[in-house]
């Protein structure tokens, strides 16, 4: 095992202290082993691992450690109890010499490679539901909650929590939903003469986990309340030093509608070449909200779209433009549907047989999609979390519920990232992305973020949603057939610069006239 793990650590390029290595050693299990300093590497962005380094990756090595002792609990407590003792003497000078990341990684999803089977689903679901339900028992302190079985004849206010089934309109204008907990089944009414509840259980999708308050006859429950798991913040986070985090992604880079000289523009705008730009010494994180590069084989005939063919060339000519970005800069890249990850989610990090270049740069931390990461923190601030998701479930909702269809939100995305807030869950509908089923939901927004960033739409938008803040990008591409057939209004270029100590958000413009590029105007 030693001999088996040294050899792949130099063929990775990867440093272990003693400790690491003889604690994977005696974790005597080679494949999730090498999975693991395979993400670490990723995340970190450091060759050298050491116990410190593992112990700030704190979420990934509790996975890892869960996934190798399965249901042996001894054996659990034990590698805990090792990675959480106090250091070694030799250990020491190596932990001083480590620099100081202020960029976390909250989540990760280590996962064998499996086939899929039916009862992986079963169990997906059930654990959210579970999941689902305590969020929203917590949050709303029920004194009145029951099981679907116990609805009673004449049962007055009591309180369900169920998973939407099916959702139908009477020709009265009535909605009937079919909702099942663990217990059972049963329909809910909701009159059409109760015109705000309406409006709420008209946009209610299938698969939603719901609470609902009413009267029951025995066999349908009559709604006065419906009760969403919302996620809200008390109250804004201020960082107590001037320090800024910009937002951009959907560049495409590798198409022949990547508007390159408008992205140069913005790069030299980081490395501080503008005139009358105090604030970019300050600007300390770069994410990238998925779609880096514009694929190879997404969609039929995509060869005719692409000036540069090669998957691993989109990736290296891009590393040379973000090589230009100032060190001190932290890029944080969430892979997009474009990017040669698969489709399902969550989506893994991109893929180090193409994306390598990206991998090379010492500031880049590569995470999986989506992702929590936690910025800004310093002895005297907790630092603000950010919920990273490309939002490939965006034309789902934007085409499925009447407000958003209303809304045109495929040109207002923030109206369906408020949406999901509401629901707690990033593809609340089973039918709205394909998923890798688990036991515990990825999708599910479990931490309720300071920053929720997204992007797939193309759309520039920023907004306020119960003090979070809500981002959605613009794109670096101009404007494709497939955009047009759609009836979408791309924004081009547009980056917001957010003040992490005034929360105050600038929409900056770096669009510039590109040569047989057409971007959408107004």
């Amino acid at each position: 095992m030693k001999e088996e793990l040294l050899k792949f650590c130099q063929e990775r390029n990867v440093l272990l202290d003693m400790f690491l290595l003889d604690f994977f050693v005696e974790l005597d299990n080679a494949n999730y082993t090498k999975a693991f300093i395979e993400k670490l590497k990723n995340i970190t962005q450091k060759r050298f691992l050491t116990k410190e380094v593992i112990k700030g990756n704190e979420g990934i090595f509790e996975i890892l450690i869960k996934n190798v002792c399965l249901d042996d609990t001894v054996k659990y407590e034990y590698f805990k109890l090792k990675i959480n003792s106090e250091k070694k003497v030799e250990d020491i000078e190596l932990d001083q010499e480590k620099e100081k990341s202020d960029v976390l990684i909250k989540s990760n999803f280590v996962r064998p490679g499996k086939q899929l089977k039916v009862e992986d689903f079963i169990e997906h679901f059930r654990n959210r539901y579970e999941e689902m339900s305590e969020i929203l028992q917590n949050e709303n302190n029920f004194s009145n909650l029951t099981s679907i079985v116990k609805m009673e004849s004449g049962n007055r206010g009591s309180v369900v929590i169920g998973i939407v089934n099916d959702k139908s309109i009477t020709k009265n204008g009535n909605i009937i939903l079919e909702i099942e907990d663990f217990s059972g089944v049963i329909k809910v009414l909701i009159k059409s003469d109760k015109k705000e509840l309406i409006s709420d259980a008209e946009d209610i999708a299938l698969d939603s986990i719901l609470g609902f308050k009413g009267t029951s006859n025995g066999e349908a429950m009559f709604a006065d309340k419906i009760i969403f798991p919302e996620a809200k913040l008390k109250e804004k986070k201020y960082s107590n030093k001037e320090e800024y985090a910009v937002f951009i992604g959907d560049l495409h880079y590798g198409s022949n509608k990547f508007m390159k000289k408008s992205f140069d523009n913005f790069i030299s705008y980081l490395a501080g070449e503008h005139d009358n730009t105090p604030e970019v010494e300050k600007i300390k994180y770069l994410f990238i909200s998925g779609d880096l590069v514009t694929g190879v084989g997404n969609y039929p005939n995509q060869e005719k779209d692409l000036i540069t063919k090669d998957l691993e060339n989109q990736f290296k000519e891009l590393a040379e433009l973000l090589k230009k970005v100032r060190k001190d800069i932290s890029i944080i890249i969430t892979p997009g549907n474009h990017d040669c990850v698969r489709i399902m989610e969550p989506q893994p990090l991109l893929n180090e047989k193409y994306a390598w270049p990206l991998y090379d740069l010492k500031n880049v931390i590569s995470t999986e999609n989506p992702v929590y990461v936690k910025i800004g923190a310093n002895d005297d601030f907790e630092g603000f979390t950010v919920l990273c998701y490309h939002g490939f479930s965006f034309p789902y909702y934007a085409n499925t519920i009447p407000k958003l269809i209303k809304a045109n939100a495929m040109n207002d995305p923030t109206k369906i990232m408020k949406y999901l807030l509401k629901n707690r869950h990033l593809a609340p509908a089973h039918a709205s992305t394909q998923y890798f089923p688990s036991k515990k939901d990825p999708l599910l927004i479990r931490e309720i973020p300071d920053i929720f960033v997204a992007g797939h739409t193309h759309k520039s938008d920023v907004t306020i949603q119960d003090n979070i803040l809500v981002v959605s990008v613009s794109t670096w591409e101009g404007i494709t057939d497939y955009q047009i057939k759609l009836g979408n209004k791309p924004d081009h270029c547009k980056v917001p610069l957010v003040n992490l100590k005034t929360r105050a958000v600038k929409i900056l413009d770096f669009e510039l006239e590109e040569e047989n590029i057409e971007v959408y105007k107004e």
